[in-house]
């Protein structure tokens, strides 16, 4: 008698991450998609909202309706915009399901810090204590323990792996943490912009959001925990004209002259068991087309006396967003922590 499959959700089908994870869910061995919805001026079958999906998955995409949709899945993947999830997350957990939320609204711990970059007050506070942070390499226990998954952020993925391992052990000069950050078009989501119009975009490369970039604090309260004392990094995102991908170069200064392999073994030691981090070699680095639709962060390591140079590469919507909440899934299920993400 074969086994039977989770019964998953996706709210929020029709954007950019919507899509890939409904890409991911289709291909993986443990679960079966059992609703799909989002903000629709009427029903729509998803392969129609999306012609890849033609033959594969054909499920009516109606507007949210939370007894529906509870009714129909056991867990719940919210990859609604900033603000309107936690409009939902209470309802879906008071109903018993579990929950991978992709927006930003239960990453922060701190309300006030939240209402302070996002501009809207948090409704929900009360969860807040209960969500836990979803990047496996540094919260897998907690993970594993969880109902509730508050997915990370798209640039503090890469920025937080590619610090985590030297700021942990106290080798850098916190004071003096640089992120230097490119992300294709796709991370500013689908809805229609004039800033995100193709004349403007292409052959074009810009700056913005320079040290204000809302996902700042959530570099910082991780990185803080991680050194156990408050860090506040210096962050600035470019947009590239290609459509995804996110490439990280971070600067340090070390409180001591440490060897390119000494750093190194420091960050294989740090992801040992982390399938998901690869370490370069000394003297090569990621590019965005090596982890292309992938659930991989690269890393790469540049040592000059006291100056450290790392640079990260991920894809912004898979390890980014939907492949990383399947990642989570997958430990708050108990299958294995690859299972539909092509290892």
């Amino acid at each position: 008698m074969s086994k039977e499959k989770l019964k998953v959700a996706v709210v929020g089908a029709t954007g950019y991450a919507g899509c890939e994870l409904i890409k991911i869910l289709l291909g993986h061995p443990e679960v079966t998609i059992t609703s799909v919805s989002g903000k629709v001026e009427e029903a729509e079958k998803i392969s129609e909202i999306f012609p890849l999906f033609k033959g594969r998955l054909d499920l009516a995409c109606d507007n949210v309706d939370v007894p529906a949709i509870s009714k129909a899945a056991d867990l719940i993947f919210l990859a609604l915009p900033h603000k309107v999830s936690m409009l939902f997350v209470p309802e879906f957990l008071k109903a018993g399901k579990k929950v991978v939320d992709l927006s930003a609204d239960y990453r922060l711990k701190d309300a006030g810090i939240y209402e302070k970059w996002y501009g809207a007050k948090h409704t929900s506070t009360g969860l807040l204590k209960d969500a836990v942070y979803g990047l496996p390499e540094l919260h897998k226990k907690e993970i594993v323990k969880s109902k509730f998954i508050a997915n990370p952020g798209c640039y503090p993925t890469g920025s937080i792996l590619g610090c985590a391992p030297p700021v942990n052990k106290g080798l850098v000069d916190t004071e003096q943490i640089i992120i230097d950050a490119k992300s294709g078009v796709t991370g500013a989501g689908r809805a229609a912009s004039l800033a995100l119009n193709f004349a403007e975009l292409n052959e074009n490369f810009k700056a913005y959001k320079i040290n204000q970039h809302q996902h700042m604090p959530e570099i910082d309260q991780e990185l803080s925990n991680a050194a156990g004392s408050k860090i506040s990094v210096t962050f600035t995102p470019h947009l590239v004209p290609m459509n995804k991908g996110i490439l990280s170069t971070i600067y340090f200064t070390l409180k001591k002259e440490t060897g390119a392999a000494e750093l190194l073994a420091l960050y294989k030691q740090f992801y040992k068991g982390a399938p998901f981090v690869r370490i370069l070699d000394e003297g090569i680095f990621p590019e965005t087309k090596d982890v292309y639709s992938t659930n991989f962060c690269d890393i790469g390591i540049k040592v000059t006396g006291k100056r450290v140079i790392v640079v990260t590469a991920i894809d912004n919507l898979w390890k980014g967003a939907a492949s990383q909440a399947v990642q989570n899934m997958n430990l708050m299920m108990g299958y294995g922590e690859t299972a539909g993400l092509a290892l």
